[in-house]
């Protein structure tokens, strides 16, 4: 009399492969590869404390627009630009046209990377907008929300 397994027992080395796939997979992102594959974003001094280490590698780097340091070139659509943590600052450059509420003195973090000239080349530019949102009241022009935006960036 030959011996016929149930469907259960021929599943049950799969199920347990599975399992043991999904608990490798997520020891390694817990343990191993969690901490190179989230981006955080680095300070204009924390990058500039890398020395070498921080050349030509893809980083985000966040802080305020130093005031009066944005120049747009209409020629090349290359925006310059200083950025600073209040200790120190990172030149940045970057191809495109900003967003729209890119202003002196607000939060930005740029992706890119810092070259051996000392520059900051971004790929990507994020700015800083406020948490509160209004509807805009009958008649008022989007212009207008901006400038209250802009001043509660600041902060």
């Amino acid at each position: 009399m030959t011996e016929t397994k149930s469907p259960k027992s021929k599943r049950r080395p799969w199920v347990i492969g599975g399992v043991v796939v999904v608990l490798g997979v997520f020891v390694y992102l817990l343990y191993g590869g969690l901490d190179k594959n989230v981006v955080f974003f680095l300070t204009p001094q924390e990058l500039l404390a890398k020395g070498t280490a921080g050349y030509d590698v893809p980083v985000r780097l966040g802080g305020q627009v130093k005031a009066g340091t944005v120049k747009w070139d209409d020629k090349t659509l290359r925006l310059t630009f200083q950025v600073t943590d209040g200790k120190s600052e990172v030149a940045v450059q970057s191809s495109g046209a900003p967003p729209q509420m890119f202003r002196d003195g607000m939060g930005v973090v740029v992706e890119g990377r810092f070259g051996r000239d000392h520059v900051f080349n971004s790929t990507g530019l994020m700015v800083k907008h406020s948490n509160e949102y209004r509807a805009p009241k009958a008649g008022e022009k989007p212009q207008e929300m901006y400038k209250t935006l802009i001043k509660g960036s600041g902060s």
